[in-house]
């Protein structure tokens, strides 16, 4: 999700971080009220911060989540999703997508056009 969207889908945020918690995920970081904010990687030359909605910790492994809500900035948000992936594989660590009802077939056609057909989203 987009930093200037997290205000108008906190709801879905809240819903996913309990979805979490409720399947064993543990040290949960979450750009929300009541918890750490997540390590922010800052792009260089310019000043776009790439912060994960949701990272936490199941078996010993890391995991990044990203909500998926639609976006008329969509070029932006394939560019984060891009990243965050790249970043997840070199550290062996996972990412993963959570969409909610109203935006399964937005997030099917974000990864479609980036390629990350390999990705099922987290439906919630």
């Amino acid at each position: 999700m987009i930093e200037s969207e997290k205000q108008e889908n906190a709801d879905i945020l809240e819903k996913s971080i309990h979805y979490l918690q409720t399947h064993g995920f543990e040290h949960i970081k979450a750009d929300f009220e009541g918890y750490e904010v997540p390590k922010s990687y800052l792009k260089k030359g310019s000043e776009i911060k790439i912060t994960p909605d949701i990272v936490a910790i199941k078996n010993g492994k890391k995991y990044f989540f990203e909500i998926s809500v639609k976006s008329q900035k969509s070029r932006l948000l394939k560019s984060k999703w891009l990243f965050l992936d790249t970043i997840s594989r070199l550290k062996s660590d996972r990412f993963k997508i959570i969409t909610t009802r109203g935006h399964y077939k937005f997030t099917d056609s974000i990864l479609n056009e980036i390629n990350l057909t390999n990705k099922k989203p987290i439906k919630i």
